[in-house]
């Protein structure tokens, strides 16, 4: 099979990653929760990958880093933990499900939101942002990259420009995270919400919050800390106050195990590798009579990711013919980004996404453009 499905998931990892998971599950306990080696041994491990993404991300301080499942609940933590009715909130129409079905429950409880439009290629404007502020605005919310374009909106001016209105800066980092350079401080993000297994290259059900010091952000769980048994409520300090049950520690150990990989291969040589393989594929779908490609190809910072539609075709039937017929995967639909769909008007066909590895080679571009060429040909 060739795996061309990356921004939703990547499928192969580095060995690395797969050793240090199994040797976790074979080794670990519960990290807080006894004074036996096994369990020490397991918060030591999840305190070391935790100054390692502080480290990656360029936070103050490790313990404002926290660990999620993912991205989702990340930003669930990030919105519902800091947003309050009144309160008036600027993000796009290029955004993830995991930031929109959020702010739409908080604007059935009273936070006024804000959706601006993208233009033909799927780019939204930091003075779009800037005429959007209301003297209510509370926080900009918004990918780093879109998932369905690759696009990638220009965080560091975003960051200044909510530093200069006072405003809270949340980032959706889902697509960026372990391709594109991030500092938190440099940037200005308040909120840094990440999951680990796309970029980062580590197991599912890993992710992150990086919270700005000093920013309170009310936990989304509360329960079981390990710490303070005998108070009534959560402990408020970091990282306690948002990592309530036991942690994924197995799957954090993988995490280690993948900034390890990405610090040692570097974010340039990745992204460099994967943007080539992006163009290589581009090259041929260009070729396609009548093909339809979705996002701006002309910048150069973006995502490895192409999203097209051939002429007449459903996206869903052109993904089973790529996958029944050349064994080749990618992503069709809406890939929960409904607004982008709505604009770019592909509701009803959804797209065809190929998002791309450094691990995938030259020679699955040239067999993944031929595939695609031969089935444009085949329903012409």
């Amino acid at each position: 099979m060739i795996y061309l499905d990356n921004a939703a998931t990547t499928l192969h990892k580095p060995p690395e990653v797969v050793e240090a998971v199994s040797q976790a599950m074979q080794t670990l306990g519960n990290a807080g929760r006894g004074v036996n080696e096994a369990s020490l041994d397991a918060a030591r491990s999840i305190f070391g990958t935790r100054v390692k993404l502080a480290s990656f991300f360029h936070v103050a301080d490790p313990a404002q880093v926290a660990f999620t499942s993912n991205a989702t609940e990340s930003l669930n933590i990030a919105l519902k933990g800091t947003l309050n009715p009144g309160d008036h909130v600027i993000t796009t129409v290029t955004e993830h499900n995991s930031v929109l079905r959020p702010l739409y429950e908080l604007m059935e409880q009273g936070v006024e939101v804000t959706h601006l439009p993208c233009d033909a290629k799927g780019n939204v404007t930091v003075d779009q942002f800037a005429g959007a502020i209301q003297s209510n605005t509370r926080a900009i919310v918004t990918s780093h990259a879109s998932n369905v374009t690759g696009n990638v909106k220009d965080i560091t001016a975003l960051g200044q420009l909510a530093r200069e209105h006072g405003l809270l800066f949340i980032v959706d980092a889902a697509q960026t995270a372990g391709i594109l350079q991030i500092d938190v401080q440099a940037m200005h993000i308040d909120l840094l919400c990440f999951t680990g297994h796309k970029g980062m290259l580590g197991p599912q059900g890993t992710g992150g919050i990086c919270v700005r010091p000093g920013l309170a952000v009310r936990p989304l769980k509360t329960g079981g800390s390990g710490v303070q048994t005998y108070n009534k409520h959560h402990p408020s300090q970091m990282p306690t106050a948002l990592e309530a049950g036991t942690l994924n520690g197995h799957g954090i150990a993988g995490l280690s195990a993948a900034v390890d990989y990405l610090q040692k291969t570097t974010l340039q040589t990745i992204h460099a590798r994967e943007t080539a393989l992006m163009k290589q594929f581009l090259e041929l779908a260009r070729q396609i009579d009548g093909i339809r490609l979705y996002g701006d190809y002309e910048a150069e910072d973006r995502c490895a990711i192409v999203s097209l539609n051939l002429p007449g075709l459903d996206s869903a039937a052109v993904g089973d013919a790529l996958f029944n017929d050349y064994d080749i995967s990618v992503r069709t639909g809406g890939h929960c980004a409904p607004l982008m769909h709505e604009t770019f008007g592909t509701k009803e066909t959804g797209a065809v996404r190929f998002s791309f590895s450094h691990f995938n080679t030259e020679e699955e571009i040239r067999t993944a453009g031929e595939a695609l060429k031969d089935l444009a040909e085949r329903t012409r």
